[in-house]
């Protein structure tokens, strides 16, 4: 019953997060609509991003001090139907300045995956999670290419602010669907230490066990990397089709084969990256990390030679992206996994907090730096000089991550012989 129920977690989980992607990224596609509706300029577009970024990253640290002090699939009830109701205030606002202010609030939302990781992880084992969270990370590239898909067939008809009325009521609905049909398992169910004990205690947040986090120094250089780590995929997700429509001279049928084909590689290579990190971790510890390394590094350089395809070749220019799109996502369930592989069950929604935190903190300021540079050059300057910096800067941090990963993995295998030890001995007394 356990098996079967964990894995229809994982299908509402699924469809949960590749909706709320559709929507928070469909934004992309509806831009020059936006733009035109309110007569901005692309700096100002940047800003809106660039609102709801910092609204999400203030946000992280409640969300992951509430995931781990209180019932993680009632609060991802509520988070759902907070998407729903701010997309609604979104498409309702009138001038620049309130979509401004609503769509900042729709980033109170965007801050809730780290009580859905931390669940997932009290269902699966450290040996699978990287295929599983590579799996939910699908929904990012696929919520990208369906929020497109959604937009360009019903933009012209319905308005950019019918399509944010439907995804809207599906957050409403979505948020019912959570809060009747998952349960909540117990903290550290799944570690291999605890994993056979019919019953586990209650392990809550404590703030001393939180501040401990800072000083694992695999977590300081993954925070680190983070600020970092989130630049290009929000340049990617704000600004590519623009930067397609735009500089590029794509349209129609050929702007959408060739996002759609980009997308579709870029979902492959989130549970490939999964699972050759798994592979790997069953090898070294240090497995995941040098394999999120080599996808940043051989990222950075595929970036820079498709950017450089002269706009005439778009035969060349969409083999390049796509197998730019392979690479990239292999550093995030990676990293997910390697978070979790040093932290203790009650406050892996607050490590992967702080990470979103400090990654939104500096992701917060690309959509618009972005727009800067592409007012005063390009969009092709934006992305390739965002991009490839940041995944250089990112690889740096994961090969020091690497010498020091195998002594905090050790660390937490060493508490959970030590709780599964206690807790023997209670079960046993």
């Amino acid at each position: 019953m356990k098996s079967r129920h964990r894995w229809f977690v994982v299908a509402i989980f699924f469809f949960f997060m590749l909706l709320h992607q559709s929507d928070k990224l469909l934004i992309g596609t509806l831009t020059p609509n936006i733009m035109e509706t309110f007569r901005i300029s692309k700096t100002q577009m940047g800003a809106v991003s660039t609102g709801a970024l910092i609204v999400g990253a203030l946000c992280y640290p409640l969300w992951g001090y509430l995931y781990d002090r209180y019932g993680r699939a009632r609060l991802l009830a509520l988070a759902s139907l907070i998407w729903g109701a701010t997309t609604w205030l979104n498409a309702l606002a009138p001038t620049f300045r309130s979509f401004l202010v609503t769509r900042a609030s729709t980033g109170v939302d965007d801050s809730s995956y780290p009580g859905l990781y931390s669940l997932i992880s009290d269902y699966f084992s450290p040996k699978v999670r990287g295929k599983i969270y590579g799996l939910l990370e699908l929904t990012m590239p696929l919520g990208f290419l369906s929020g497109m898909v959604l937009a360009l067939a019903l933009r012209d008809q319905i308005g950019w602010r019918g399509v944010f009325y439907i995804t809207g009521s599906l957050g409403v609905l979505l948020a019912a669907v959570i809060f009747f049909g998952v349960r909540e398992p117990p903290r550290g169910g799944s570690e291999p230490e605890l994993a056979n004990l019919e019953q586990i205690s209650t392990y809550r947040f404590d703030w001393r066990t939180a501040k401990a986090l800072f000083g694992k120094r695999s977590l300081r250089l993954l925070f680190i990397q983070g600020f970092f780590g989130v630049f290009p995929w929000n340049v990617i997700a704000y600004w590519f089709f623009t930067y397609l429509e735009t500089e590029r001279g794509y349209t129609g049928n050929a702007l959408l084969v060739t996002m759609a084909a980009a997308v579709l590689v870029l979902a492959v290579g989130y549970p490939v990256g999964g699972a050759v990190g798994d592979f790997f971790f069953r090898r070294t510890p240090r497995g995941r990390v040098i394999v999120a390394t080599v996808g940043v590094l051989v990222g950075a350089i595929l970036m820079w030679i498709t950017l450089g395809v002269p706009v005439a070749n778009q035969g060349l220019f969409l083999l390049m992206l796509a197998l730019t799109a392979l690479f990239i996502p292999f550093a995030a369930p990676n990293v997910l996994s390697t978070v979790y592989d040093v932290t203790l069950p009650e406050v892996r929604s607050t490590a992967q907090a702080i990470q979103s935190f400090i990654e939104s903190a500096g992701a917060a300021l690309s959509p618009l730096i972005a727009g800067l540079i592409a007012d005063r050059f390009s969009l092709h300057d934006a992305i390739l000089w965002i991009c490839v910096s940041a995944w250089l800067l990112c690889a740096f941090f994961f090969a020091f991550t690497a010498r020091v990963i195998p002594h905090d993995i050790a660390t937490l295998r060493g508490q959970m012989r030590e709780r599964a030890e206690y807790e023997q001995a209670l079960q046993a007394g």
